[in-house]
C-alpha cells in the first residue's frame, strides 16, 4: 500500500512529530510504502531523504493567505494525481485544509484520513477540518476521539496510542550538577504555559514548606519561538520562590532520554494532555511517573499501581501527588517497576507500528468496501 503523509512544518516539535518519526522507523519492514509533502523546509525532511524516503517539499505560507493556499492546493493535487497514492494521510488538522481539498480536485476524495493530535475546543481549523472529505479521523486518545466525535458533519474515528523506542545498550546519563542527598523531580517538554512549569516550581515551593525539599529539573526551551515570554519568565519565578540552588534549566536538548535517567520522578504537569508520550519514557526507565488526571495521561497510567495521577494540575494538587512518594523511595521503586512493565506491554514502538499499520489497513480496506455498496467493518473503527 502506498501512503502520502502530508506534514505542515518541517521541525520535530512535540509528540506529533515524535509518533510519525516511531511510524517511519519501522516502515520499511511492513508492507506500506510511506511518502512525505511537507509544507515548510527544514532539517526534518532533509533527514527522511538521506534515510531513503520520497520527499516533497512545498511551501504553503500562512492559512490566511488565500492565494498561495489556493496555489498550494493545486500543486498538492497535481502531487497527488502524479503519485497515485492508495492513501492521503494528513498528518493534522492544518494539513487537512490542504490536502482534502487537493484530493477532492484530483478525485481521491475517498482516500482521505487525518490525524487529531489535539483535544479540540471548537478552534475553526478543527471545525472546518472535520467539514472536509475523510473517510476517517486518527486519535492519539479515547479523550481526543471523544472530543472529536462532538463536531459536525460526524465522521468515523479510530484511536492508535502512541508508542515508543526501549532504551537500548548502556545507560547514559546527562551530565548535570545534581545534588545527591534529595530525589531529582523532572519535567520534559516545550516551555509553554500548557505544560505547567510555573505550576511544577509552585507545588515545589509548597513541598519545600511541608518539609519535602527535592531539585526539580526542566528539560526543554523555547523551541522555535512559540512561547518566549512564558520561558523567559520561568527565571524570575524561580528566584521569586527562593528555588534559586533547587531548580535547573537545562534548555532545548536534542534527546530528552539521558536526562530522564537522572529523575526519581517524572511529571507531567500538562492539563488536558491529549496523550503524554513522555510519561512512556520515563516509564520505560522505570522512573516512577506523575500526571494530571485527564486526557491522555489518565488512560495510560493506573493511579496508585503504575504512577500517580494528580486531581489537577495546580500547584497544592501535584504538591499532594508527590508527597507520598517523596516520603517512601520503596513506593518509588514499586511504581516505576509496574510502570516499565505496563510500557512493555503495550506502548513499544514495535506494539503501536503494529497498531497503526493494522487500522491502516482496516480503514482503506472498509473505504474500497463502501464503496461497492457493502458496510464498513474496519476493526476498532467507531462512529
Amino acid at each position: 500500500m502506498r501512503i502520502l503523509i502530508t506534514m505542515p512544518w518541517g521541525h520535530r516539535l512535540g509528540g506529533a512529530e515524535a509518533m510519525l518519526q516511531t511510524v517511519l522507523d519501522g516502515a520499511q519492514a511492513s508492507s506500506h510504502e510511506l511518502e512525505l509533502v511537507f509544507f515548510g523546509a527544514g532539517p526534518w525532511p532533509a533527514e527522511l531523504r538521506e534515510a531513503g524516503f520520497r520527499i516533497e517539499v512545498l511551501e504553503a505560507g500562512r492559512l490566511r493567505d488565500l492565494h498561495r493556499w489556493g496555489a498550494t492546493v493545486a500543486r498538492l493535487a497535481r502531487t497527488f494525481r502524479r503519485r497515485q497514492p492508495d492513501l492521503i494521510l494528513n498528518w493534522s488538522a492544518k494539513t487537512q485544509l490542504y490536502g482534502a481539498p487537493a484530493a477532492v480536485l484530483a478525485g481521491m476524495s475517498d482516500r482521505v484520513v487525518w490525524w487529531q493530535h489535539a483535544i479540540q475546543a471548537r478552534h475553526w481549523i478543527d471545525r472546518c477540518a472535520t467539514a472536509l472529505p475523510a473517510v476517517a479521523i486518527g486519535c492519539s486518545s479515547e479523550t481526543v476521539a471523544r472530543a472529536q466525535r462532538q463536531l459536525s458533519p460526524s465522521r468515523r474515528t479510530f484511536v492508535v496510542a502512541p508508542g515508543t523506542r526501549s532504551p537500548n545498550g548502556a545507560v547514559q546519563q546527562a551530565p548535570l550538577d545534581l545534588p545527591a542527598d534529595v530525589p531529582i523531580v523532572g519535567l520534559v517538554g516545550r516551555m509553554e504555559p500548557w505544560k505547567g512549569q510555573d505550576r511544577m516550581l509552585g507545588a515545589q515551593a509548597l513541598l519545600l514548606e511541608r518539609g519535602h525539599r527535592i531539585h526539580t529539573v526542566m528539560v526543554g526551551g523555547d523551541a522555535y519561538g512559540i512561547s518566549p515570554e512564558y520561558a523567559r519568565s520561568l527565571p524570575g519565578l524561580i528566584e521569586r520562590l527562593g528555588l534559586a540552588d533547587d531548580a535547573t534549566m537545562t534548555g532545548q536538548v536534542p534527546d530528552a532520554g539521558p536526562y530522564i535517567e537522572r529523575m526519581d520522578i517524572l511529571v507531567n504537569a500538562s492539563d488536558c494532555e491529549p496523550f503524554g508520550i513522555v510519561l512512556l519514557e520515563g516509564m520505560a526507565r522505570g522512573v516512577a511517573v506523575v500526571a494530571v488526571d485527564a486526557g491522555g495521561p489518565a488512560e495510560i497510567i493506573e493511579s496508585g499501581r503504575t504512577g500517580v495521577l494528580s486531581r489537577s494540575g495546580e500547584p497544592e494538587a501535584l504538591a499532594d501527588a508527590l508527597e507520598p512518594l517523596l516520603a517512601s523511595p520503596a513506593l518509588r521503586h514499586m511504581l516505576g517497576e509496574a510502570g516499565r512493565e505496563r510500557y512493555a506491554a503495550e506502548f513499544t514502538d514495535v506494539a503501536m507500528r503494529e497498531r497503526f499499520f493494522r487500522q491502516i489497513d482496516a480503514v482503506v480496506g472498509g473505504g474500497r468496501r463502501a464503496g461497492r455498496g457493502a458496510p464498513v467493518t474496519a476493526g476498532e473503527l467507531v462512529g
